[in-house]
Formats: C-alpha cells, structure tokens, sequence
C-alpha cells in the first residue's frame, strides 16, 4: 500500500515488470506532490517483489545490482507486527528480528546495512504460528481512515530518507 502511494504522490512512471517484481522509475524534486527536504531531483524506483515474501531478496538483491546502488542506498518498507498499529519507526542496519523477507534480502545484498521503514501492523492475542500468518496475511481490522493515516506516516517517513534526511541507526 505504501509503494502504490509512493508511486502515485511521485507521479512515477507506469510499473514494468522487472527483476521478478513490479517497478516504478522517475524523479522527485522538492516541491513535487508529496515530496519536501533537498531542491536537487532524486532518482528513485519503487520496487514491489512479487516473489514470496520469505524470498524477497531474489527480487531486490538483481535489482540492486542492475542499479550498481550500495546496500545503504536501498530502503525497504516493511509490516511489522512488533510495533503498535499506526507507529512508524526508520532505521539503518540492526537486527531482523525473525523477519524472514528481510533475512533474504541481506543474504541477497551481502549486508543488512539497508534502510528500513516498519510500518506498525501491531500483534495478535496469539503466539499460534497459524494465527499470526493469519493475520499478517490478512485484511486490516483497523477502519479505513486509520489505514490510510498509517499509509500516509510511512509514505511521509520513506519521503525524508528518500528527500536527504539519513533514518535514526
């Protein structure tokens, strides 16, 4: 949801498909929908792996690569169901925390010294494995407004790091 709203505010080019995902190339300059920080166009792609989520490095580690781009320059944004509903927190490097797309992409870029925005998903009452696929996987139970308020904070979160401004470590 984050990535489609990116691509829109951005006014990115329509989505190919590359790299086993979905992807959205432009420039962002300060001032354009959406964006703020630096006056200098920035560069951006907006990719949407459409591998399993557990292999999302297949995906981001070749696009990396096409795009000659250190690990530092990529920012990944990502559920997190550690963090309360409707929290978003950015952050370079540190632990994955059991999160196994992000386990794939560091094996895929050789480093986990990438960008992260975690987009709080909150938890559910159960520690069932099944249940917590279940609700990852599933539908918000949150109302529509709050959904797009928490799209809207990460979208504003991934434009600072994108715009210059480096996430906390």
């Amino acid at each position: 949801m984050v990535a489609g709203a990116l691509v829109e505010r951005w006014e990115l080019s329509r989505a190919k498909d590359r790299f086993l995902g979905r992807i959205a190339e432009g420039r962002v300059r300060a001032g354009a929908p959406g964006a703020q920080g630096s006056q200098a166009p920035v560069r951006v792609a907006v990719l949407c792996p459409q591998t399993y989520m557990n292999d999302a490095g297949r995906s981001v580690g070749p696009a990396r690569g096409s795009y000659k781009l250190a690990p530092e320059r990529v920012l990944v944004v990502h559920d997190e169901i550690d963090l309360p509903f409707g929290e978003v927190r950015a952050r370079t490097g540190g632990g994955l925390a059991g999160h196994n797309g992000l386990k794939s992409i560091k094996r895929e870029l050789g480093s986990g010294e990438f960008a992260r925005v975690r987009v709080g998903i909150g938890r559910p009452d159960s520690s069932d494995p099944e249940i917590v696929s279940a609700y990852v996987l599933g539908r918000f139970r949150e109302g529509r407004e709050q959904v797009q308020e928490l799209v809207e904070r990460a979208c504003e979160e991934v434009e600072r790091i994108v715009m210059g401004d480096a996430p906390a470590g």
